[in-house]
């Protein structure tokens, strides 16, 4: 029985059934896909110390496993095959498109997986005929067969399906607001062999050391779950896409990463929270914008991925074609206060939350004009919650609208003014939201009005940002925000802005 990387927990699949006594299991770390990207040292380490710590525990639970160090997942195969001469290797459905055909191609056995509370058949099924795929439409359709705030009589919990209207405010003014950090754990042994394997092998990595922030044991994942909800989970909603200096998480659960590699099943996860719910302990728009972002937009994601795979990861609607920034990568520092924020954060955990991604690095990629596939795997490399089904759709799909509106009714660019609406970063920098023009003017605004112009015809008869275009045309000052933009994107190539 083969066990890949990202399905790390004994109910999964094919592993569910599995008894020691019969089933040998085969996990493989591919020396290829280590050295494949520049990833960053924390999610390096995150998988490979997640798959040390599984072996153990099968071993302990009583099976053989081999766990072997091989070129690639595929050379690792045939090295068990040829050492151990199996009848048949069984695997549980992988979650990448290309994992599947390698499967296939290989003869592997494939049990259906369960790593997901919606199969992504059942996601086709219920896609089919539909001309948009509206991810509310779809949250809803999981809430009624899946129960969760639910009344008996079959309606939402609170007679609202969503509360985002409550779960937009921003950051807390005064900056005296003290956020509940996410639970650490002391670095062991293990953790140090696999840093150091890591250099070993020449992997290139970015970024700082883990701290302990990331569990890589299922009983890890399980204590940063009940911490989560316990003590988090009341104040997650209405701050939810807000982004302050003072605190990199906020109140976000940091789970993602634990689920995307089976640590955590979404099930448990969402059981959890109905029960903080059902007990009183957490208000109705904290718990529906959380378990929406679970059962709703995860796997939204998880059904468009492989429903439109594989032609979905060439999409590049916008024609975009430059490198992502030297201010990304940390290759070079910038004035503007909201990237050195994310970025920091980014090197430091690993970690964004979702608008930080959104509405700061994606938006200026896209106003940019970075290649979406580009952008795609940087963003798989460096996120400790990153695996193409994620990054796909969440770039090519939401941040880069590279897809032309197959899941954004329009692209998420916004200006300066958004980002001082829903943080703190603007009143640090040197540049002026306000400005569109001159050299105090902020990058964002400038390539905002900049991108209007230049997908004008594209835009205008789009009625969710036809009124944007519009304005941008009555601008007086256009010609010079268009110059203006020019150098921008001149600097930001440079990595001198």
């Amino acid at each position: 029985m083969w066990v890949l990387g990202d399905q790390l927990n004994p109910e999964l699949g094919a592993l569910a059934g599995a008894s020691p006594g019969t089933h040998r299991v085969l996990l493989v770390e591919s020396l290829s896909k280590l050295t494949s990207k520049r990833w960053h040292r924390q999610r390096a380490h995150f998988v490979i110390a997640s798959m040390r710590r599984f072996v153990d525990e099968l071993r302990d639970a009583g099976f053989e496993v081999d766990h072997r160090r091989a070129h690639s997942l595929r050379g690792g195969l045939a090295e068990h095959r040829l050492e151990f001469s199996p009848d048949s290797v069984v695997a549980t459905e992988p979650a990448s498109w290309d994992a599947l055909q390698m499967l296939r191609a290989e003869g592997v056995e494939l049990v259906q997986s369960n790593q997901f509370l919606c199969h992504y058949d059942d996601f086709a099924i219920w896609a089919g005929g539909k001309k948009r795929i509206k991810m509310e439409d779809f949250y809803r359709w999981q809430r009624q067969r899946l129960g969760y705030l639910m009344t008996p009589g079959g309606e939402p919990e609170g007679g609202r399906w969503n509360f985002d209207d409550e779960n937009r405010e921003p950051p807390p003014r005064g900056g005296s607001k003290v956020w509940i950090g996410p639970q650490r754990s002391r670095l062991d042994g293990l953790d140090q062999r696999v840093l150091a394997d890591l250099d070993d092998a020449g992997v290139g990595t970015w970024g700082d050391d883990p701290d302990g922030t990331w569990a890589t044991s299922r009983r890890g994942a399980l204590a940063r779950l009940h911490h989560f909800v316990d003590l988090v989970l009341p104040e997650f909603g209405p701050h939810e896409d807000a982004m302050v200096e003072s605190s990199w998480h906020l109140a976000h659960s940091v789970l993602s990463p634990y689920l995307n590699i089976g640590l955590l099943l979404p099930g448990e996860v969402c059981d959890a929270v109905q029960e903080a719910y059902d007990a009183g302990g957490v208000p109705i728009n904290s718990a529906e914008g959380f378990i929406r972002q679970v059962i709703g937009w995860r796997e939204y994601v998880w059904g468009v991925y492989w429903l439109w795979m594989p032609d979905y990861r060439s999409k590049n609607e916008l024609g975009a074609d430059r490198s992502v920034p030297p201010a990304f990568t940390g290759e070079a520092p910038t004035e503007m206060n909201c990237v050195t924020q994310c970025i920091g954060g980014l090197k430091a955990h690993a970690y964004n939350h979702h608008i930080q991604r959104l509405m700061v690095l994606g938006n200026l990629a896209m106003l940019h004009g970075v290649d979406p596939q580009e952008m795609t795997d940087w963003m798989w490399a460096n996120f400790i919650d990153g695996a193409e089904w994620v990054m796909l759709p969440n770039v090519i799909g939401m941040s880069q609208w590279a897809d032309g509106g197959m899941m954004a009714t329009k692209p998420y660019a916004a200006g300066g003014n958004y980002i001082d609406k829903m943080s703190d970063y603007c009143r640090g920098c040197r540049f002026d939201r306000k400005q569109r023009t001159g050299a105090d003017a902020c990058p964002f605004t400038t390539l905002y009005w900049d991108f209007l112009a230049r997908h004008h015809d594209r835009f205008v008869k789009n009625a969710r940002i036809a009124r944007q275009v519009r304005a941008s045309e009555r601008l007086a000052d256009l010609d010079e925000v268009r110059v203006r933009a020019v150098r921008v994107r001149e600097r930001l190539a440079a990595g001198t802005l």
